[in-house]
């Protein structure tokens, strides 16, 4: 496909210098200082530490590395080898994750930039200097975007019939749908507010669509006056137009437009256009004083209604006036206005890509595979027992995961369930079980995460259920997230109290186990089902556990065991013996372990990490991270896997994780670190692993300045995607199984 349009090379600051680094710094102690690493414990490298002229130069800035990630996100959407509502989805993924990203990680810069502006991160950047660059280079993304939409994927569209019309395109019928639909849904429905000078701008809260309009002045001389009217999210964004055969719409923001003197009787409506707010996202509760925990999320939902403007999107058609208006009003500097080329919230076209009667311009689907490691005749207890369970969602079924919680909720001889919920869907059949298993008289124990961000709300709801069932529910770890994933099952059988657990690397959420790929464990194992019980009643005890036999877990010691691990290839490769780590997660930004894998790199071990989003480390570079190579895959399911492999000297050690390899999880969060065992199950998670680094479909390799390139077929060699393989892979077992 080539470069996007508009690409340009990133901002003084963020690439990669053009001559070997010579100095090589430790970027910062535990109170925040800036050390050599030759002051702690050990030389950065051995035999001898190369110098730098600048300590950050080593790392890639997150914030610029997680807007590569959405930019190949976007790639997909301008690749014409994706069928069109599957581009649509890409490109309505690439506005609800720039969102996201604005709600909490600019608004979380453009605090600091207040409060200390001067500090830099582990880049070398400033809070000032990020917020510019990332400002550059969502600008020339919002290009690419629209560009998108409007040259590729809506004529593409158009051909097959689904079709975005413009007031001035509605023929007579439409015309006088639209002309009813105004007078019954949107004039009755939204209120318009005139902002009067001296007032305070009426609240508008984070992300719907708002109209503003210019009213003449009452005198002539005078200054124009503005109204408000918010869209909300009451109606439908898209209006379903009359049409035979094909499927036309129009968009509510134009029908308001068609029809906004009809709420200014008697006054001139000079201009129109419409905005949105996206508003700081970045708070928490203030654990130490809060006696309360639910009452104090409750306060922060409130609050993130009120906080400050970090991104104002206005029509590009919109005139200077309006546009000057609205910028002092909302007290927002130049960089974090947009002016948008087109529709508002690419996010709110996802209902059109699951348009009925448009399956062709969709994927072939790829349902979920029945495991053939587990027999839906048989109880989920026995097959277990019998064997350990490793499941790789989304080729492969949820249903035993589900299962599990509903069998122990009915099955008389469960005595007790132990679960962490994270994220969970809106109507999930696992809490309906832990609901009922309570209402049956078991011991129903749930760690529900309040701080889940984005999914508080949820979260709180599903407490004020499961508590009147005599659930006993806990609302987290007081100063740290619970991100940890497991399911402990007790079960009274006859040669005695049996525990059965489930660890996994993804949210207990039916709805993401389809979209999301995953691998979790079920297990029965003696040392893991123990250190399970510990951990769980570690953290609800708000207690520290003695020891693990097999477990490791954040915040306490699960990043000196990576950094163990990494050191032990390290020694190995030192002592000219092979040594390899394989690993896949979502983000590597963590600076030890960043360093650590240096080391490992410079001493001779190969690396392979499979990175979905953002990685601050530079591979590739000479005489420093010449061997390691970083791959990130988009394809149509979103990697969310953490898989760790340790060649180990042969023993070859196998982890799944929740935690990505980031200060927040290693350090921030509870999380745990699991070894897989069983030699068909690490093979399995071995050769998942080898798989995804021979993706040359949709894999994308980091090169040392922060860019990727899309991996190719070399001449000769057989294309090769990573995702598909699984599928066909699953599909492959199950009919085996079948036939057995």
């Amino acid at each position: 496909m080539g470069i996007p349009h508009g690409r340009q090379p990133l901002p003084v600051g963020s690439g990669f210098p053009h001559h070997l680094p010579c100095d090589i710094l430790d970027p910062q102690d535990d109170r925040g200082r800036t050390r050599r690493a030759c002051r702690v414990g050990r030389p950065f490298f051995a035999g001898g530490i190369p110098r730098m002229s600048k300590p950050t130069s080593m790392y890639i800035n997150r914030e610029l590395s997680w807007l590569e990630f959405n930019q190949r996100v976007l790639d997909e959407a301008l690749d014409r080898e994706i069928p069109p509502l599957e581009r649509l989805k890409f490109l309505a993924i690439t506005g609800s994750n720039l969102e996201e990203f604005f709600m909490v990680r600019v608004g979380g810069l453009q605090m600091l930039a207040d409060r200390n502006p001067g500090k830099r991160d582990a880049a070398g950047m400033t809070a000032h200097e990020q917020l510019s660059a990332i400002s550059h280079r969502v600008h020339q993304m919002m290009t690419d975007q629209y560009r998108c939409l409007q040259e590729d994927i809506e004529p593409a569209l158009a051909a097959a019939g689904i079709r975005r019309l413009t007031p001035a395109a509605l023929d007579a019928q439409q015309l006088q749908a639209i002309n009813a639909f105004f007078e019954r849904e949107i004039f009755a429905v939204m209120t318009p507010m005139l902002v009067c000078p001296g007032e305070p701008f009426p609240l508008l809260v984070n992300q719907p669509l708002v109209a503003c309009v210019e009213l003449a002045p009452v005198e002539p001389g005078a200054a124009s006056r503005f109204a408000i009217i918010p869209l909300g999210r009451t109606l439908d964004r898209i209006i379903t137009l009359p049409c035979d055969g094909q499927y036309h719409y129009l968009l509510l923001e134009d029908a308001l437009q068609m029809h906004v003197q009809r709420f200014f009787p008697g006054l001139e409506v000079r201009d129109c256009t419409c905005f949105r707010v996206t508003r700081n996202a970045d708070m928490r509760v203030q654990e130490d004083s809060a006696s309360d925990l639910l009452a104090g999320m409750q306060q922060v939902l409130i609050a993130r209604k009120q906080s400050a403007c970090v991104r104002l999107e206005i029509a590009a058609g919109a005139g200077p006036t309006i546009r000057e208006f609205l910028q002092a009003a909302l007290r927002v500097r130049d960089r974090d206005v947009y002016l948008v080329p087109g529709p508002l919230n690419l996010s709110a076209f996802m209902p059109l890509t699951g348009l009925p009667g448009y399956d062709h311009l969709r994927y072939e689907p790829w349902p979920p595979q029945p495991s053939p490691a587990v027999d839906p005749q048989v109880s989920i207890f026995e097959t277990i027992a019998d064997h350990d369970v490793v499941l790789c969602q989304p080729y492969e079924s949820y249903e035993p995961v589900v299962r599990l919680v509903e069998e122990a909720a009915d099955d008389p001889q469960v005595l007790a369930i132990k679960q962490i919920l994270y994220r969970t869907s809106r109507n999930s059949r696992i809490v309906a079980a832990l609901k009922r298993a309570a209402e049956n008289g078991k011991h129903v124990t749930a760690l529900v995460e309040l701080k889940a961000r984005f999914d508080e709300a949820r979260n709180i709801d599903w407490v004020k259920r499961l508590e009147p069932a005599s659930v006993r529910v806990l609302y987290g770890v007081k100063g740290l997230k619970t991100h940890a994933k497991i399911c402990i099952v007790l079960r009274q059988e006859p040669t005695g109290l049996r525990r059965y657990v489930h660890y996994s690397t993804g949210n207990y959420n039916e709805i993401t186990a389809r979209l999301y790929s995953d691998v979790s464990l079920m297990t029965c194992d003696e040392d893991l089902t123990s250190d399970g019980i510990s951990f769980f009643n570690a953290i609800t005890g708000d207690s520290q556990p003695q020891s693990y036999r097999k477990l490791e877990s954040a915040p306490l010691g699960l990043r000196e065991r990576i950094l163990d691990l990494i050191e032990g290839e390290t020694r190995r490769a030192r002592s000219g013996q092979p040594a390899r780590i394989m690993a896949q997660f979502n983000s590597l930004v963590d600076a030890k372990v960043v360093n650590a894998l240096y080391r490992a790199s410079r001493a001779g071990v190969k690396i392979q990490l499979n990175v979905r989003g953002i990685c601050c480390l530079r591979p590739g570079v000479p005489g420093i991270s010449e061997n390691v190579r970083v791959v990130s895959i988009l394809d149509r399911y979103l990697e969310h896997s953490r898989i760790i492999y340790f060649l180990a000297g042969g023993k070859e050690l196998m982890f799944i994780s929740s935690a990505d390899w980031m200060p927040r999880n290693l350090v921030r969060r509870v999380e745990l670190f699991v070894p897989v065992e069983d030699p068909a199950a690490r093979q399995r998670l071995k050769e998942v692993l080898e798989s995804y680094a021979r993706d040359n479909v949709k894999g994308r390799c980091l090169r040392p300045d922060g860019r990727y390139d899309r991996v190719r077929p070399r001449p000769g060699q057989a294309r090769h995607r990573h995702q598909q393989h699984l599928f066909e892979l699953a599909v492959a077992a199950s009919q085996i199984a079948t036939q057995c």
